[in-house]
C-alpha cells in the first residue's frame, strides 16, 4: 500500500523532536531542549509557556501559537539550519525524494534560514511574529557576533489594510495625528511578550528604531532596525508614477509581471537620457525611490517576515517560472547575507493552485514548519464555529447567478440570485442583532458583503437601501484593480472601517478584493460572497474575514459555546448562535466547505433555524429591584502617606538548612557546564555561563543575588488593580522595593553562612553555580518568601484610609438557563454554576438561599469583581492570584468562602490560597468597626464531603461556616504550613 503523502514533512519532523519536551516545559521540569538554546531563549520559553508564568497572566500563546515559536526556535537554534536543505536533512530526508522537493529545496532561492507557519485566519498570527522579533532582538543584544541572531527587521505586508495593523501593533494606534506608542500590541500585552527585566530595553528599541516605508533609508536608527513596508515597495510600484492605473497593462495583481523597463528603472535611481532624464528634481525623485531597496541591501543581517506569504508566490507563463518583483527583490537583499537573512513568512493559505477545473490542486510551499489549520483551531474554540446557511430559496437559485450586464459586457444591475442571497443575509443579520442585544447591547453584529466585481458595489448599495437601510448603515469599500485605494481615499475610511466593532452603524460591509486580508474585526458574523471565482484560496480569505471570536471571558457563554462545537461534530444543528459564522453559500460553490464538513467542525443550517433563539438559553440577568438589601461592602485598605514602615528584620542564620548536600549539588553541575570569558575592551564574548537543570541564568553571583532579590521584591510587592489611581495609592510604601538592599545582604547571608550547613564560598571555583539548578533556586524563594508574607504585615500606620466597593458595581451578568438556579438572597435574582463539575456551587447555593440566617451571598465573577481577588506565593515562590468562590453574610460576619472538590484540599497551593485569603481577613477585621459594617471577617474552605455530610444530618450551612471558619494559628504552625 503507498504511503500517503505528507505536504508538511518539516512540520512533522518538527512536531516530533519538539513536542516530547513541551509537558516538562510547561511544568517547569527543566526539559533538555532548554539547555539547547541560549541563556536568553531559555528565559524566553519559560516566560512564555511555563505554567507559573501563565497562571498570573490573562491572556497566553494557545497550543497552535507555542508550535509555531518552539518549531521556529528549535529549528534555529537547536538544529542550527542555515538554509532550507539543511532542515530537510535533519527532520524529513525521506520527503526529498518525493517528485520535485530535492531540486526545489536546492535551488538558490532558499540558500538561507526560511520557515513559514501554517496557520488558520484568526488565530494570533502577530503574536507570534512579535514574540519571535523580541527573541531574535533580545538575543542579540546578549551576543553581538553570534550570527544566528539581528537586531534589523523587514514587516511586509500584502496591502494597506495589513500595513496598518502592523503599524497599529508596533507603532500604537492614531491618537491626535501622531501614533501612541502605549497602545501598541507589542507594550499592551507586554506581560506576555516581554519578561519584565528587558520591558525597557525592548520598549526603548521598539520607539526609537521603527520606521515605516516612507522612512526606510533615510530615518537613523540605532541599535537596529525595524521596517515596515507593504509589497509595493519592494517589488517597485511604490511611486504612483511607476504605473498609471488607468493604463490597460496596469498590474492588477502581486502575481502579474511588471514591464521589464519600469521595473529596471525603479531599482536603478540614476538612468540617462531624454531632455529631462537628468534634470535635478527628476534624479533626486529616482534616486530616493532606490534608496530604501539600497538600504535594505546594505544591512549586514536581517529578517524578513512576510505577513499573508502567499503573495510571493511564482508564476508560470508559457512554460516559464518567473518570480513576482516582490520576492525578486527579497533575493536581492538577501544575495549579501547568507545565512544572516532569515525569511520567515506567515500564512493561512501557504500554497499555489496548479491546474485548472477538475484537475485544480494546491502546491504548498516547501518550508512550511507548522501546521495549525482551520480545522483545529476551530476545534479548539480559537475561532467561530462555521455554519453554511442553506437556504431553499438559495437552493433553487439557477448556476449562473453573476451580476447582470449589458451588450457592453457592463454590470447592468444584480441577478435574482445575487438578490434572493442578500435578502438571506439580511435575514440572518437581523435576527442576531435582535437577540444578541438582549444580552449584550455592546454587541453589534456585521454583514459582509464580498462582490465579484467593484462594478457590482453600488449595485449591491442601492439594493441595501431599497430594502430599508439606511444610508449609514452600509459602507462600500471600493478600491480599484490591485485591491487597493489610494491614500487620501483611504485615510477617512480607515477609522470607520477598524471601528465597526464598537459601533452599531454600519451594519453591513461591501467590498471586493481589499478586505479579503487584514481586515481583523470581531464581528462579522454573516457573509454573502457574491462572486464567481472557485479558487480555494480567495474563498478561504473571505471566509477568514468572520472567524475572529466576538464572544470571549464569559463561562455562561464559554459552555454555550463548547455545546456549539459539540453538537457540530455530531451533524447535529446548533441550539445557539454565539461565535457561529453563517456563510449564505451558493450550491454550486460547496465543495470548498466538504472538507470541514466532513472533519464535524462545520455544520448545515435551514430555513427552519430561523426559529433557533440566537442566545440559546443564555439572559442577561440585571439587579433584582431592591438589590441595596443583599449587597456586599468589601473594604479595601489604602495605606495613608504618614504611614510608617516598620523596617523588616530577618537572621538568616535561623533559617531551616537546605535540604540539598553541597557536595552532591558540585558533582551535578560539573557535567552541563560551559564557562564564558569576556575580552574587556570589545566585549567579545567567548562562552556562556550554564548548568543543566538551571531555572535561572546569571553571569556571576552578583547577577545572581540581583535577580533572585528583585524575584522575591517584585512577588511580594505585586499588587492586583486595573485602576492607576489605585496603584499609586497600593504601591506609595513598597515594602520589598524599599528595603531591597537588607534583602540582597540577607541572602548573602544565608548562603554563605547557613544554607549548607557549613560555611560556603560562591566565588570559589565558581561554587555559585549550582545556586541556578532549579530545586535550590526555589528553595531559597521558598524560604524568604515566607518570613517576608508574615512580616508585610508588621507595619504601623497613624491612621487608617480605606475605600469601599461594592458588588452591585456589576450591574448585569449573563447566566444560562440550564446553568444557573433561581435565588433569593442575592443582589441577582439568579447564580450560575458550571454545567461540568459544578454541583457542589449548585447544592450550596440552594442550602444557602434556604438558611434564615443567612442575610445574602454572591457568587464571586473572577474577573469582574476583580477587586476581590488576592495575591498569593505559589510553592515556588512565584506569585498568583486567587479569587475566592462565595460571600455570605450574616448579621455579625461576612465568610468568604471556598468550595473544593475534596481531593483538592490538599493541594500546597490551595493551602498558600487559605494563608492568603486569612490575611486578608485578619487585615480587615483590624479596621474600626464602622469601616466594615461592624462584621467580622473570616475565611472558610469547604470540601465537598463536608457539605454533604452537614447537610445530611440538618445542620445549617451558618453553622457549618462557624464552625469550619480559619483561626489564626501560631508562626510554628504557619511555617510548616507554608
Amino acid at each position: 500500500m503507498s504511503k500517503a503523502l505528507d505536504n508538511f514533512p518539516l512540520a512533522t519532523g518538527l512536531s516530533r523532536l519538539v513536542t516530547p519536551h513541551i509537558d516538562d516545559l510547561v511544568a517547569g521540569r527543566d526539559p533538555e531542549f532548554l539547555h539547547q538554546v541560549t541563556p536568553t531563549t531559555a528565559e524566553l520559553l519559560k516566560f512564555w509557556f511555563q505554567q507559573d508564568y501563565c497562571d498570573i497572566r490573562q491572556l497566553n500563546f494557545h497550543e497552535g501559537q507555542r508550535a509555531a515559536i518552539l518549531h521556529v526556535i528549535y529549528a534555529h537554534e537547536v538544529l542550527g539550519v542555515t538554509r532550507l536543505q539543511d532542515l530537510y536533512e535533519a527532520v524529513a530526508r525521506d520527503a526529498m525524494l518525493d517528485g520535485g522537493v530535492l531540486g526545489e529545496v536546492t535551488r538558490d532561492r532558499h540558500q538561507h534560514p526560511k520557515y513559514a507557519a501554517k496557520m488558520a485566519t484568526g488565530t494570533g498570527k502577530t503574536w507570534v511574529l512579535n514574540a519571535l522579533l523580541v527573541w531574535q532582538y533580545l538575543n542579540k543584544v546578549a551576543a553581538p557576533d553570534d550570527s544566528r541572531f539581528t537586531s534589523n527587521f523587514l514587516l511586509v505586508a500584502p496591502g494597506l489594510i495589513v500595513y496598518d495593523r502592523l503599524l497599529d501593533s508596533f507603532q500604537g494606534k492614531m491618537v491626535d495625528g501622531e501614533r501612541d506608542f502605549s497602545t501598541s500590541d507589542i507594550y499592551k500585552q507586554s506581560d506576555l511578550f516581554i519578561p519584565e527585566n528587558y520591558r525597557t530595553q525592548v520598549f526603548g528599541f521598539l520607539r526609537s528604531s521603527t520606521v515605516t516605508k516612507h522612512d526606510i533609508g533615510r530615518k537613523v536608527t540605532g541599535g537596529g532596525l525595524v521596517a515596515i513596508t507593504n509589497w509595493h515597495l519592494l517589488a517597485g510600484v511604490e511611486d504612483p508614477n511607476f504605473v498609471d492605473e488607468d493604463e490597460d497593462d496596469a498590474v492588477t495583481a502581486p502575481g502579474e509581471e511588471v514591464d521589464a523597463k519600469k521595473a529596471a528603472s525603479s531599482f536603478l535611481p540614476l538612468t540617462p537620457g531624454t531632455a529631462s532624464g537628468n534634470a535635478l528634481e527628476t534624479l533626486d525623485r529616482r534616486f530616493a525611490r532606490g534608496g530604501p531597496l539600497q538600504a535594505l541591501v546594505d544591512l549586514p543581517d536581517l529578517m524578513v517576515f512576510n505577513d499573508e506569504a502567499h503573495h510571493i508566490h511564482e508564476v508560470k507563463k508559457a512554460e516559464e517560472v518567473t518570480d513576482v518583483e516582490w520576492q525578486k527583490s527579497l533575493l536581492e537583499i538577501a544575495a549579501t547575507k547568507g545565512s544572516k537573512f532569515i525569511q520567515m513568512d506567515f500564512s493561512a493559505t501557504p500554497y499555489n493552485e496548479v491546474g485548472s477545473a477538475r484537475n485544480r490542486k494546491k502546491q504548498y510551499f516547501p518550508h512550511i514548519v507548522v501546521d495549525f489549520d482551520l480545522t483545529r483551531a476551530m476545534r479548539a474554540g480559537l475561532v467561530k464555529s462555521l455554519a453554511l446557511d442553506k437556504r431553499k430559496e438559495v437552493a433553487a437559485l439557477p448556476l449562473n447567478f453573476k451580476a447582470e450586464r449589458d451588450e457592453q459586457n457592463k454590470v447592468s444591475g444584480l441577478s435574482d440570485g445575487q438578490r434572493t442571497m442578500l435578502r438571506a443575509g439580511l435575514r440572518k443579520l437581523q435576527i442576531l442583532e435582535n437577540q444578541f442585544a438582549d444580552v449584550d447591547p455592546d454587541k453589534h453584529p456585521k454583514l459582509l458583503v464580498v462582490c465579484e466585481d467593484t462594478a457590482v458595489t453600488p449595485h449591491v448599495e442601492e439594493f441595501l437601501l431599497a430594502e430599508g437601510l439606511a444610508q449609514d448603515d452600509v459602507l462600500r469599500i471600493d478600491s480599484n484593480k490591485k485591491g487597493e485605494l489610494k491614500p487620501k481615499e483611504w485615510e477617512p475610511v480607515r477609522e470607520r472601517l477598524f471601528n465597526v466593532d464598537r459601533h452599531s452603524q454600519p451594519r453591513v460591509i461591501v467590498s471586493v478584493l481589499m478586505l479579503r486580508e487584514g481586515f481583523d474585526v470581531n464581528n462579522i458574523c454573516v457573509i454573502v460572497p457574491l462572486r464567481a471565482s472557485q479558487a480555494s484560496i480567495l474563498l478561504e480569505q473571505t471566509v477568514g474575514r468572520g472567524l475572529r471570536l466576538m464572544w470571549r471571558g464569559n463561562p455562561a457563554i464559554d459552555e454555550k459555546k463548547q455545546e456549539t462545537r459539540d453538537r457540530i461534530a455530531q451533524r447535529l444543528e446548533p441550539t445557539n448562535f454565539f461565535d457561529v459564522l453563517f456563510v449564505v453559500e451558493h450550491p454550486a460553490f460547496s465543495e470548498f466547505y466538504d472538507e470541514l464538513l466532513d472533519a464535524g467542525v462545520a455544520g448545515e443550517v435551514d430555513d427552519d433555524a430561523d426559529d433557533t433563539p440566537a442566545t440559546g438559553d443564555v439572559m442577561n440577568v440585571d439587579l433584582r429591584q431592591g438589590y441595596q438589601a443583599y449587597d456586599f461592602e468589601v473594604p479595601i485598605v489604602i495605606r495613608e502617606a504618614d504611614e510608617e514602615l516598620q523596617a523588616p528584620v530577618l537572621n538568616p542564620r535561623t533559617f531551616q538548612k537546605s535540604k540539598y548536600q553541597l557536595d552532591w549539588l558540585l558533582q551535578q553541575v560539573g557535567e552541563g557546564d560551559r564557562f564564558a570569558s569576556h575580552d574587556a575592551e570589545t566585549g567579545l564574548q567567548y562562552g556562556d555561563y550554564r548548568v543543566d537543570g538551571g531555572v535561572m541564568t546569571a553571569t556571576g553571583y552578583n547577577d545572581y543575588l540581583s535577580r533572585m532579590t528583585t524575584r522575591i521584591s517584585e512577588a511580594m510587592s505585586r499588587n492586583i488593580t486595573k485602576s492607576a489611581k489605585q496603584y499609586k495609592e497600593f504601591s506609595r510604601f513598597p515594602l520589598m522595593q524599599t528595603f531591597r538592599p537588607h534583602l540582597a545582604g540577607w541572602i548573602d547571608t544565608y548562603i554563605r553562612h547557613r544554607m549548607f550547613g557549613e560555611e560556603f564560598d560562591p566565588m570559589e571555583n565558581e561554587n555559585w553555580r549550582v545556586l541556578l539548578i532549579e530545586d535550590v533556586a526555589h528553595d531559597i524563594a521558598g524560604q524568604f518568601a515566607t518570613r517576608l508574607t508574615e512580616l508585610e504585615s508588621n507595619q504601623t500606620s497613624t491612621d487608617w484610609l480605606v475605600d469601599h466597593r461594592w458588588t452591585s458595581e456589576v450591574k448585569t451578568i449573563p447566566v444560562s438557563l440550564a446553568g444557573s438556579i433561581e435565588v433569593t438572597k442575592c443582589i441577582f435574582p439568579r447564580q450560575p454554576f458550571p454545567l461540568r463539575g459544578g454541583g457542589l456551587e449548585r447544592q450550596f447555593m440552594e442550602w444557602l438561599d434556604q438558611d434564615t440566617a443567612v442575610e445574602a451571598f454572591i457568587k464571586v465573577h473572577e474577573y469582574r469583581h476583580d477587586f476581590v481577588r488576592r495575591p498569593y506565593l505559589k510553592a515556588d515562590g512565584m506569585p498568583g492570584q486567587y479569587s475566592p468562590d462565595f460571600l455570605v453574610r450574616t448579621d455579625t460576619d461576612v465568610y468568604v468562602v471556598e468550595t473544593k472538590a475534596q481531593s483538592a484540599l490538599s493541594d500546597e497551593n490551595v493551602k498558600r490560597k487559605k494563608r492568603a485569603a486569612l490575611d486578608w481577613c485578619e487585615k480587615l477585621n483590624e479596621l474600626p468597626e464602622e469601616e466594615r459594617d461592624s462584621r467580622t471577617w473570616s475565611y472558610v474552605l469547604l470540601g465537598e464531603k463536608t457539605v454533604k455530610d452537614w447537610r445530611d444530618k440538618g445542620a445549617t450551612p451558618v453553622e457549618l461556616l462557624e464552625f469550619a471558619r480559619l483561626r489564626p494559628i501560631d508562626t510554628a504552625t504557619r511555617q510548616r504550613l507554608l
